[in-house]
């Protein structure tokens, strides 16, 4: 009797197992997530991405903490949901430089406005005089890829003088490179200038340098890299550890590329082609390829994210007349498509495309371009409504 009733036991503990497995919900399935890791981490690696994760997306700021006195945001997740695009209420306002030689706004709160405050405080207002451009967040997801891309490479896109004709001339934003920031062995810099290749304009050098931006002109967090307070303007002690700052940079390099979806669908297959004829692929090259990298995973692979990671002139209708770094203001670093069906998830179920949010549409992000997107756009036109159908759905797919 007494080995019966056990048996009992166990048979109604896997049955309450069993439904309570069959009650929880499933995970969505992973091309239709931009979070999560690359495959292929250490054990020792992994924990530090979930280090990194926990201060990018669960870590708020306060008073208490460092927060401000002015800022923008209280966390590096409030801007990016899921890692993925931002919203227009996280939109970032950028000003005071109109060419190369630089911000002349640094000492009136340049180059990013701080449009919120502590209690007690004011926040910044746009200069008298000053030019400014919004700057929508953009997605995280597959970022250490796109920084092992090598210099060598990113050139051998580059088209400065247009010489095959085809309407298309990319060029790499050089810069300076902040103190904190060690070049990378392979780099190829023109008179003391470094290619850049993160943000809007490509104005940030590698992640660390984005980080350590964002952490200070985001959220007013001060670091050892960057001890300056965005509000009285002087050095003071860090309010991050140089940890946790790595620990974020190795979650950015770490999290894994998007994955697309619906790969082998008729439609899709043909939107690919569509769009390689159209000459979205001249600026939107889908395959780019990393260089040795000591994190296993990233190294020495091909992914597909749709950048070139040069500067463009998009045509008058999106010069801003502000700039960042060596770009001229009409230019703007071709931004990843991988990911972009994923979009709305973070952006409150519809689009905000191009570099302010401006375009609600797939379709009307193509329709903005200019310059040296005329072409394509031009070309866009002219496709039948079937045809156009199939490349946004292809677009959708990334």
């Amino acid at each position: 009797m007494q080995k019966f009733k056990i048996i009992l036991v166990i048979v109604l503990v896997i049955t309450g197992l069993v439904a309570c497995e069959k009650m929880l919900p499933q995970a969505p399935p992973d091309d239709e997530l931009l979070d999560g890791p690359v495959e292929g981490l250490s054990y020792e690696q992994n924990r530090r991405f979930l280090a990194g994760d926990v201060a990018f997306n669960d870590e708020v700021f306060t008073s208490q903490t460092g927060l401000g006195s002015i800022f923008v945001a209280t966390s590096c997740g409030s801007c990016h949901a899921g890692d993925g695009k931002g919203h227009p209420f996280t939109t970032l306002t950028r000003f005071g430089q109109t060419d190369s030689t630089g911000n002349q706004f640094l000492h009136l709160g340049g180059p990013q406005l701080q449009n919120r405050a502590l209690p007690g405080y004011l926040p910044e207002t746009i200069p008298a005089g000053a030019t400014f451009s919004k700057f929508t967040p953009p997605a995280n997801t597959g970022l250490g890829f796109l920084e092992l891309v090598s210099d060598a490479d990113i050139l051998a896109m580059a088209d400065p003088m247009d010489s095959d004709g085809d309407g298309i001339s990319g060029v790499p934003n050089y810069a300076f490179l902040p103190s904190f920031i060690t070049p990378v062995a392979n780099a190829i810099p023109r008179n003391g200038k470094y290619i850049h290749r993160f943000g809007k304009k490509a104005a940030a050098y590698n992640l660390l340098h984005q980080t350590v931006n964002a952490y200070n002109q985001d959220i007013g967090i001060t670091s050892t890299f960057e001890p300056k307070d965005v509000y009285t303007g002087q050095n003071i002690d860090p309010e991050v550890s140089d940890v946790t700052v790595q620990n974020v940079v190795f979650y950015l390099q770490t999290l894994k590329a998007p994955v697309q979806r619906k790969q082998n669908d008729a439609d899709v297959i043909a939107g690919k082609s569509i769009f390689i004829q159209s000459g979205c692929e001249s600026c939107h090259k889908q395959s780019l390829k990393t260089g040795f990298s000591s994190i296993t995973p990233l190294s020495n692979k091909t992914f597909h994210p749709y950048t070139d990671l040069l500067l463009h002139d998009m045509g008058p209708g999106l010069d801003d007349g502000y700039t960042e770094g060596n770009a001229k203001t009409a230019e703007w670093r071709t931004p990843p498509l991988w990911g972009l069906g994923l979009s709305p998830n973070s952006q409150g179920g519809q689009y905000f495309l191009m570099h302010d949010g401006r375009a609600k549409s797939i379709e009307e992000a193509i329709i903005l371009h200019g310059g040296e997107g005329q072409r394509s756009k031009n070309n866009f036109q002219q496709l039948s409504s079937a045809e156009k159908q199939k490349l946004i759905k292809f677009l959708e797919s990334l």
